[in-house]
């Protein structure tokens, strides 16, 4: 079992940046693929990032990509999501992942979550 505790959310304005933290406790991060997903109130959970254990390869979703990094720390037992120029549509409850068999862009293929950060972006 692995414990996920997300932070670093909060309410900024549209062109800000924001870097989101998880961290892992009870297996370390190194164990594991490990994504980000976003949830609006009411709306299906959306892929954001994902990497495979190594930090090495990473997957984005086509909305995110060129603005946010998804990077992992194995010292801190950390993962992190970079975001830059943010924009109202970037609002919603961060959660991170971990494992999936891959670096999956699908919900379904992770096995722990965590409780999520909100992040709020105003125009």
């Amino acid at each position: 079992q692995v414990q996920l505790v997300e932070s670093g959310g909060g309410l900024v304005q549209a062109g800000d940046s924001l870097r989101l933290s998880c961290v892992a406790s009870g297996r370390t991060v190194s164990d594991y693929n490990m994504g980000w997903f976003r949830q609006a109130p009411g709306k299906e959970r959306e892929f954001v990032a994902a990497n495979d254990w190594t930090g090495r390869t990473s997957v984005y979703a086509e909305s995110v990509r060129g603005r946010f990094t998804i990077t992992r720390d194995d010292i801190e037992n950390t993962l992190y999501l970079q975001m830059n120029s943010l924009t109202p549509e970037d609002t919603g409850t961060y959660y991170c992942a971990a494992g999936a068999s891959y670096a999956s862009e699908r919900s379904g293929e992770y096995d722990y979550w965590g409780q999520g950060t909100q992040v709020t972006v105003s125009s």
